[in-house]
């Protein structure tokens, strides 16, 4: 496996461009949960020094994307099924708060609004890389609208595990990243219901952990 060379880069934009191109070829399935990532073949591909893929490897770890393995090799992430349930738990318990506050706030309309066109980008038609995109689009517009930034952050802290997690199941996104899995949530939201837009969320999120916590199909 290989990324894109970066040798041709200014130095001063090559741990930026090195930490995009890695980032990008786990997201992109190119390097799958479990694979090793070694230095060396990484600074090879890259065109950089060890120190700056280590630099990339360092910031990915803290980003969820990246683990330590065994002797210390870097590989990329995976989840246990109890912490994929875990991850599930805590993005119920964030969007909760996030879909209360948006419901009382005096901006609900346009925020309706506004998630209403975030749920047009979710199509079965798309890639998977696009639809996982246009999903965890969708859930952090609505963090944000929260007017939340702690609440925010927090979500953020969490997204490398997330794409794990959908990574992990990635020949299985479809079914949860559906449109009408999250037109309930808006419309719930636009009738003021801050209640019934909770329970989606919870029951949203509590199939999601079954879901991808469940073993992949056979190929």
């Amino acid at each position: 496996m290989s990324v894109e060379s970066l040798s041709a880069l200014d130095r001063s934009t090559l741990r930026e461009r090195s930490l995009e191109a890695l980032r990008a070829a786990i997201l992109s399935g190119r390097y799958r949960p479990g694979d090793h990532l070694g230095e060396v073949e990484l600074a090879g591909s890259l065109g950089v020094s060890r120190g700056t893929v280590r630099e990339a490897l360092r910031h990915l770890q803290q980003e969820g994307l990246v683990t330590a393995g065994t002797r210390g090799m870097l590989r990329v992430n995976s989840l246990t099924p109890a912490e994929v349930h875990e991850l599930f738990r805590v993005r119920a318990a964030l969007e909760a708060l996030a879909v209360r506050e948006v419901v009382a706030s005096p901006r609900r309309e346009a925020a309706a609004a506004a998630l209403r066109a975030a749920v047009e980008q979710l199509t079965d038609e798309a890639e998977p890389a696009a639809r996982m995109e246009a999903d965890l689009a969708f859930h952090l517009q609505l963090c944000r609208l929260s007017g939340n930034s702690m609440l925010v952050e927090a979500w953020q802290r969490l997204e490398g595990r997330m794409r794990v997690a959908i990574l992990d199941g990635a020949d299985r996104q479809a079914p949860m990243m559906a449109r009408e899995r999250h037109v309930p949530i808006v419309e719930a939201i636009e009738r003021g219901d801050a209640e019934a837009a909770v329970r989606v969320v919870d029951a949203h999120m509590s199939d999601a952990a079954e879901h991808f916590a469940a073993p992949s199909r056979p190929a």
